[in-house]
């Protein structure tokens, strides 16, 4: 008998039925995947999640929540309040974009969440899984107001500055190609440098998801008013955390974790009435909130990992209005990131 290149014998040359069982037990438990829920014990006994995150290049901490990466950090804390009871129990790790899927599949730390796009090749040639959206982007430009530049195309011998080891770059790559431009590329190692080099004036406009180009105007820009985002969109860009794709339940508890954000949001659970819909006379809603039994166990959780989230964190609305929205300086509709109901592309599966 030959099990993954392994044959086993024994001194009579044939296997009893119960001594072949414990033989092939053996060997499946040296050949298969990692136990499951190793990460979660992992984090249980270190008391903290690791979160690999965007640097933020600024003196002032309240500006992660006027931009994309304030939505990444607040989804790591969403899984904190879920999985360890307290928000706060976060390691952020900045991490670039050129080592952010070396640094997961080294477990230097426990989920990126980095504004990272969801594609072929990144959810089936590194070891990783994509456990869902939190923000559907796309790729756009922006250019100083003076240039009176109302598209892209309309760019003729000009340059653009773009990060390597992004989508960003072979997306622009294939847009130029197709439209025939007269544009040059100016490739950076990072983020940090790409925008520098567009303020500084080096190229005519800077290309990134479209989130990102806001963002940059309003906290990087000398005088935002100079500058102007324009309407392009040249990309698909659905961004959201990243797991290894060797601990099943750790993904499970991620994506599910991301799916109670968007249903409490759509079931008009927020942080300031979660108290009272503890008492709603909507089954479904007391189900999710703990009040009745079931939630917790199919993921090695307790009963209450919802009503701690939205209660320390606020459900998915609640978040993109202090990160990206209205209540943000940032002011960005919501677009495709609205609810299904509302027109967008948010839609949780059901949570039962």
């Amino acid at each position: 008998i030959s099990i993954s290149g392994h044959r086993l014998t024994s001194s009579s040359g044939k296997w009893g039925l119960i001594p072949f069982l414990v033989a092939l037990s053996i060997v499946a438990g040296i050949t298969g995947p990692s136990g499951a829920g190793s990460t979660l014990d992992a984090i249980k006994a270190r008391g903290v999640i690791k979160c690999g995150v965007s640097p933020v290049h600024s003196q002032h901490k309240s500006v992660t929540l006027q931009y994309r990466s304030g939505l990444d950090r607040l989804t790591c804390h969403a899984l904190a309040a879920a999985v360890l009871g307290d928000r706060e129990k976060i390691e952020f790790v900045p991490v670039s974009a050129k080592l952010r899927f070396k640094g997961l599949q080294n477990k230097s730390y426990d989920v990126l969440i980095r504004g990272t796009t969801w594609t072929l090749k990144r959810d089936t040639a590194l070891g990783l899984h994509f456990a869902g959206v939190n923000l559907y982007d796309g790729q756009g430009f922006i250019a100083r107001s003076d240039l009176a530049i109302n598209e892209i195309t309309e760019v003729k011998g000009g340059t653009i500055c773009v990060e390597t080891n992004t989508t960003s770059l072979a997306n622009i790559e294939d847009f130029i190609a197709q439209h025939g431009l007269d544009i040059q590329l100016i490739r950076f190692q990072s983020f940090k440098e790409a925008k520098a080099a567009f303020f500084s004036g080096r190229c005519n406009l800077y290309s990134a998801d479209r989130a990102t180009l806001a963002a940059v105007r309003l906290t990087t820009a000398p005088r935002p008013d100079d500058f102007v985002v324009l309407p392009d969109i040249i990309s698909k860009e659905p961004l959201g955390p990243v797991v290894r794709d060797d601990d099943t339940d750790w993904f499970r508890i991620t994506k599910w974790v991301l799916n109670a954000l968007i249903e409490t949001e759509e079931k008009n659970i927020t942080s300031k009435n979660v108290g009272q819909m503890l008492n709603s006379g909507n089954p479904s809603i007391r189900r999710l909130l703990g009040a009745k039994p079931g939630i917790g166990k199919p993921l090695g959780l307790d009963d209450q990992w919802v009503r701690r989230v939205v209660t320390q964190v606020g459900n998915y609305g609640e978040i993109y209005a202090v990160t990206m929205g209205h209540k943000s300086k940032m002011a960005l509709p919501r677009g495709l990131n609205a609810l299904w109901k509302d027109g967008g592309l948010m839609y949780a599966p059901p949570l039962r």
